[in-house]
């Protein structure tokens, strides 16, 4: 594909991730707000402790083959056939497995509520499995603008069932009703906006191909989920609902700040290095224009998040959930790396190294669950601190790989990340001392938003940032 063509289906791609996972957060904050307001943290404990298993089934039944029909050179309609027939029943077995392991599950926690709960969240992630070679056809195609819509349509209506049943008072009832519509809907535009059906032609031949590489990724996305989600587990077993909920909170603000710029990359971050494989010296600058743009979104984004913490979440969802502050403005501080190693394993898996996605992964993540065990008798702040000390150190590691890979050094990849961090780090340490003796908390968060608003891009345009002036000009142009 031509230089000029790959770049403007990228940046076409990246414009269309903006607006999705943009429009995606603004709505999962409205409706947010409303139902934290509604409900409190042990309803949100509740549901928390169920995360694991979820993600961990969805992990099972998706098995990696949504990577691995992206991956292909040349795909069929066997192919998808195969993958939805497969990961459909396998995640129907999946539920029945759980749903009679839920009072295991209660019993885990100490709650017996969670065994209705469990059986009926536990739904989620069979429908979803219905939607997998859907959703692989849209992404492998590049067809950003019809994912967008379908998640935007999907977070409206789910968000007004969740706000709904809160008002009724079905208190978490109204989270896991939330997570189950949002599937079945997305599920469906999925379909509407794809031609692909399939045929009742149950041939799984087409999966050996793929199974060694998906394979791979399923074990590193269980491993993924049970990094991401370590303390919704060792919470709940040690600590009181109330605190998980808490935590849990804080985590939703995080997820959104992150899952702003790491969605927005991986929209076309996969398809297009794919494209390029075959040339690691392309490849290499394609990357690097891939981590200097995402380091330019993220850094801002989420030290800006831990900057406005404390007063955001008292103003939106009340004083009552004032704790999770505290604990977001750690978490965001490590949400602003997690976009960049996102995007060094989408490099990883465009040059088909599953296997060293997968061990990496499994090294990160035994290491982390040995040490938050360890740590949990100290207090949930320590723990965090020590969680992002070595996901932003493991950066190192993920590198590594990469310049086996594409001869990236590390002088430049520090240089295309640490520029922005930087630079975002010294602005919002300078707005915090300039206007930590506001008492005033309209005023105090109004100041934040706009000194760090007014000061970032300022400061980026003076230092002369390529990055900076090709997004803008790109934007100006399509809205000229």
């Amino acid at each position: 594909m031509p230089e000029h063509s790959l770049k403007e289906k990228t940046a076409k791609g990246l414009l269309w991730g903006g607006i999705n996972n943009g429009a995606m957060q603004v709505l999962n904050l409205a409706f947010g707000i409303v139902t934290a307001r509604i409900l409190n943290d042990s309803d949100y404990g509740m549901v928390g402790m169920l995360s694991i298993f979820s993600l961990i089934a969805g992990s099972l039944q998706e098995s990696g083959f949504t990577a691995a029909l992206v991956n292909k050179k040349e795909i069929t309609h066997q192919d998808y056939n195969a993958v939805f027939w497969f990961c459909s029943g396998l995640s129907l077995t999946l539920y029945l497995i759980l749903a009679g392991c839920a009072p295991l599950i209660a019993d885990f926690y100490h709650n017996d509520a969670l065994v209705p709960l469990a059986r009926y969240s536990f739904l989620g992630f069979f429908i979803a499995s219905l939607g997998i070679p859907h959703s692989a056809y849209l992404f492998r195609n590049l067809m950003v603008k019809q994912k967008a819509l379908s998640s935007i349509i999907a977070l409206l209506v789910s968000g007004t069932t969740g706000v709904t049943m809160a008002l009724l008072g079905y208190s978490y009832w109204g989270i896991a009703t939330q997570s189950i519509v949002y599937v079945a809907v997305i599920n469906l535009c999925y379909l509407y906006f794809s031609p692909w059906r399939p045929t009742f032609n149950f041939d799984f031949s087409p999966l050996k191909s793929m199974v060694s590489f998906s394979s791979k990724l399923l074990l590193t996305n269980i491993f993924n989920h049970i990094n991401n989600n370590l303390f919704s587990i060792i919470l709940g077993r040690y600590y009181s609902e109330r605190e998980v909920g808490q935590f849990n909170q804080a985590n939703k603000w995080n997820l959104m700040g992150h899952s702003l710029i790491t969605g927005m990359v991986s929209s076309v971050a996969l398809p297009v290095l794919r494209q390029v494989a075959d040339d690691p010296e392309r490849q290499c600058r394609v990357f690097r224009k891939m981590l200097r743009f995402t380091a330019f979104i993220s850094f801002p984004v989420m030290l800006g998040l831990s900057l406005i913490a404390p007063e955001m979440i008292t103003l939106t969802i009340g004083s009552k959930w004032l704790p999770s502050a505290h604990i977001l403005q750690l978490l965001a501080i490590g949400g602003a790396f997690l976009p960049v190693t996102n995007l060094y394993t989408n490099l990883l898996i465009s040059k088909g190294k599953s296997n060293l996605f997968m061990w990496n992964t499994i090294a990160q993540g035994t290491s982390q669950l040995v040490v938050m065990y360890l740590l949990y008798p100290y207090g949930i702040h320590r723990m965090i601190l020590v969680y992002i000390a070595i996901n932003v150190g493991w950066l190192l590691v993920w590198h590594y790989f990469v310049w086996r890979e594409i001869r990236l050094s590390l002088f430049h990849a520090v240089k295309d990340v640490c520029s922005f961090g930087l630079i975002a780090a010294l602005i919002m340490g300078g707005v915090y001392f300039l206007t930590r003796s506001i008492e005033n908390i309209y005023w105090l968060v109004t100041l934040k938003i706009l000194s760090a608003g007014i000061l970032y891009p300022l400061i980026i345009w003076l230092s002369g940032s390529v990055t900076f002036k090709e997004s803008l000009n790109y934007l100006l142009k399509k809205k000229s």
